[in-house]
C-alpha cells in the first residue's frame, strides 16, 4: 500500500481467488489497511476506524493486535496499515504461512506470505520508488517487479489494485479474480481504465457538464 499526496493505493496478488475483494481496505482522507494471510476483513475496517479517530498508524495497529476480541486469532493474521502522515506499519503473527516478510519506505508498506524469499516486499517497494507515471501505473510496475523476482512460491491466480483520492469512492478499483496470468490481465484492464478514470469522476460529480467518452450514459 502506498500514499501519494492525498491519494492512497493498494495492490495485491494471491494464489487464492478474488484476493483484492478481501484484503484491500481504503478510505479517502484517512488511509489504507490490509488483513491478509488467513484473512479477516473486519480487521481492515478496524484499522481504518483507528486511523480515522486519531491518525496514528502504529497506534491503530497496536489497537487491533492488542484487542481482546482478536486474542485467539491474531497470530494467524498478517496486517499492514498506512495513514495520512508518518510511516506505515506491518504485523505478521507467528502462524503466518510459509516464508513471510514485510518492508517499509516513505509513504509505503508491503507484506507477503507464502513467498519465494524474504526479499520480495523490498523488491516491490524499490520498484514503486523507481517507477514513474500515475499512482496506478506505479503500483502495477511494483507488482510486476515483485513477480519477476519470484513473487509467491506457487502460482498466482488473482490480482487487483485500487486507489482513493478526493471523492468518497474508489477512483480506480480493478480486479482479476481468477486467471492463469492475473497480473498481465490487470495491466490490460488498467490500459483500458486509466484514460477514462477522471471522466468517470467528473460524471459522478457533475453529470451535466462531463463528457460521455463513448461509454453508456448510465455509467
Amino acid at each position: 500500500m502506498v500514499r501519494d499526496g492525498d491519494r492512497f493505493g493498494m495492490a495485491a496478488s494471491s494464489s487464492s481467488p478474488a484476493v483484492a475483494a478481501r484484503v484491500v481496505h481504503l478510505r479517502p482522507g484517512v488511509g489504507a489497511a490490509a488483513s491478509q494471510n488467513i484473512t479477516d476483513p473486519t480487521i481492515g475496517t478496524s484499522l481504518l476506524e483507528g486511523l480515522a479517530e486519531h491518525g496514528d498508524a502504529e497506534r491503530a495497529l497496536a489497537g487491533v493486535t492488542g484487542a481482546a476480541r482478536h486474542a485467539k486469532s491474531i497470530e494467524y493474521r498478517q496486517l499492514t496499515v498506512l495513514g495520512r502522515s508518518g510511516p506505515g506499519f506491518a504485523y505478521s503473527g507467528s502462524r503466518t504461512l510459509g516464508t513471510h516478510a514485510s518492508a517499509t519506505a516513505e509513504g509505503a508498506v508491503a507484506a507477503g506470505n507464502m513467498l519465494c524469499g524474504e526479499h520480495i516486499p523490498r523488491v516491490l517497494l524499490d520498484a514503486w520508488s523507481a517507477a514513474t507515471g500515475e499512482l496506478e501505473e506505479r503500483l502495477l510496475a511494483a507488482m510486476k517487479a515483485a513477480v519477476a523476482a519470484g513473487g509467491e512460491e506457487g502460482p498466482v491466480y488473482s490480482a487487483g489494485l485500487a486507489v482513493v483520492a478526493d471523492v468518497e469512492w474508489r477512483v480506480t478499483d480493478l480486479r482479476v479474480d481468477w486467471a492463469e496470468d492475473p497480473v498481465d490481465r490487470l495491466g490490460e484492464l488498467l490500459d483500458v481504465w486509466l484514460p477514462q478514470r477522471d471522466d468517470y469522476v467528473r460524471r459522478g460529480l457533475d453529470p451535466a457538464s462531463s463528457p460521455s467518452y463513448g461509454v453508456p450514459g448510465d455509467l
